[in-house]
């Protein structure tokens, strides 16, 4: 076996770079054949799919794809390429296991990969800009104010170009290298330690060479761990009904990640499948003037969430979750829980049925 003196030898000779200590101890995250070790969050089949040794997003629906475990200190590597100009994307890190209330992306820092051709503002870049998103927090260096990092050179390429991102997260800490060198860093980063996404927003983009170095633990305070998996599946993919069933004519549409009623009246949707016992997530906004909206969670009204705009208010996102076990029902609304009780006369099985009143916005509809 050749010493690492000898290998730098060759390596010199042969025009490549030298091997360093630091390349060593990596792993491939994407294993460039099939999606193992990851978690279709709330996306469609056709969102992610695996072609000659690249990980290729269609941008359609808007959503996220997320590891199966979570990761506290680590070096991860990949190139990526958008295929269309203004192309937007971006890599998490340290995210929750599902997404955030009303939001298609998860609480976590968000690595930006955006395509040149988008623009640059005071706002944001297209270079590597790095910040907190939907509850997460970060100090930003080189910052403009707010909690967003922003690159110190302009150093990626426009589309079709491959770019090399090399991004450090170390107890509390990241960094950006792009193309070979660090321009962007935050520190006193919350959550420290949970899941890598891949996100999906429009753009059509390739990833390839995605590998993860992990680095030694250092101590971390409950409350700067993500949420970890809690065993849910989403219902609704962003791009079709699949999986549901509507009345002829009713007004239901997939708007992306948001799952839309447009009519007047009572035309129900249910799901196609059947739950006993069960938990589950969703999200509400109900227009204004519309009355009650009912959530049957075993497809009659003896099992309904009734959801009124005159006390939830309408305009805003608002997020139910809670579990049903035989008759008893325990809920929570916008992480405060509510009066656990008992339903009446509920069935032992029965499909998840919305019940509108009229337009209503559905979102982040998840079952375990």
């Amino acid at each position: 076996m050749l010493s690492v003196a000898q290998l730098a030898l060759f390596a010199l000779t042969a025009g490549l770079p030298s091997p360093t200590p630091q390349e060593e101890g990596f792993r491939p995250l994407f294993n460039g054949e099939d999606l193992s070790g990851w978690v279709s969050v709330n996306t469609a089949p056709s969102t992610w799919t695996v072609r000659d040794g690249m990980l290729i997003c269609s941008g359609k629906p808007i959503g996220e794809l997320r590891t199966e475990r979570m990761y506290q200190n680590f070096i991860l590597e990949v190139e990526w390429r958008h295929m269309r100009p203004k192309g937007n994307a971006g890599i998490f890190v340290w995210a929750d296991d599902i997404t955030a209330r009303g939001q298609p992306f998860h609480r976590g820092v968000e690595i930006q990969v955006l395509e040149n051709a988008y623009g640059n503002t005071r706002s944001h870049t297209t270079h590597g800009d790095i910040f907190p998103i939907h509850g997460a927090k970060m100090t930003p260096i080189n910052g403009h104010g707010g909690s967003r990092a922003f690159p110190t050179e302009n150093r990626s390429k426009p589309s079709p170009q491959w770019n090399h991102y090399r991004i450090e997260c170390n107890d509390g800490a990241v960094s950006l290298a792009v193309n070979g060198k660090v321009v962007t860093r935050g520190k006193d980063c919350s959550p420290r330690k949970g899941y890598i996404c891949v996100e999906s927003e429009g753009g059509v983009v390739h990833y390839r060479n995605m590998r993860i170095k992990e680095l030694p633990p250092t101590p971390v305070a409950p409350e700067d761990v993500a949420i970890a998996n809690r065993g849910y599946t989403s219902l609704y993919n962003g791009v079709a009904l699949t999986g549901w069933s509507a009345d002829p004519g009713a007004k239901w549409r997939s708007a992306d990640w948001v799952l839309s009623y447009g009519g007047e009246g009572q035309h129900p949707l249910s799901t196609t499948r059947s739950f006993g016992d069960y938990g589950f997530v969703f999200d509400i906004r109900l227009k204004k003037g519309v009355g009650s909206t009912r959530v049957e969670l075993r497809g009659t009204s003896a099992s309904a969430i009734i959801i009124d705009g005159a006390t939830v208010g309408p305009g805003h996102w608002h997020r139910y979750e809670g579990a049903l076990r035989g008759d008893r029902l325990t809920l929570s609304r916008n992480g405060k829980p509510l009066a656990s009780r008992r339903l009446e006369g509920v069935s032992k099985s029965g499909p998840l049925r919305l019940v509108p009143a009229g337009p209503v916005d559905f979102a982040n509809l998840f079952v375990r």
